[in-house]
């Protein structure tokens, strides 16, 4: 674990040192939540957009093939209980 150390004014201070006083921890304390469940949120954040981008990319790939889908490419039902319907 690092240590970080940072100033900040008299009146913020005030403020977070009630904060953390009604929950019960330090200040550092309240800090290093709010540093660690931002980062968090970045983490995810990040992790949505590679996801976002990797769906794009199959999407492209399978217009790419010319891989629209149209319901009249559906395999009529009938035919799907035939034993070489589907190969």
């Amino acid at each position: 674990m690092k240590n970080v150390t940072v100033t900040i004014d008299d009146e913020t201070y005030r403020l977070w040192s009630a904060k953390a006083a009604s929950a019960g921890v330090s200040v550092g304390e309240l800090i290093r939540a709010c540093v660690a469940d931002a980062a968090e949120r970045e983490a995810a954040e990040l992790r949505f957009e590679r996801l976002q981008a990797l769906q794009e990319e199959a999407l492209a790939a399978i217009h790419a093939r010319g891989g629209d889908f149209r319901a009249a490419d559906n395999i009529p039902r009938e035919a799907l209980h035939e034993r070489d319907a589907v190969r």
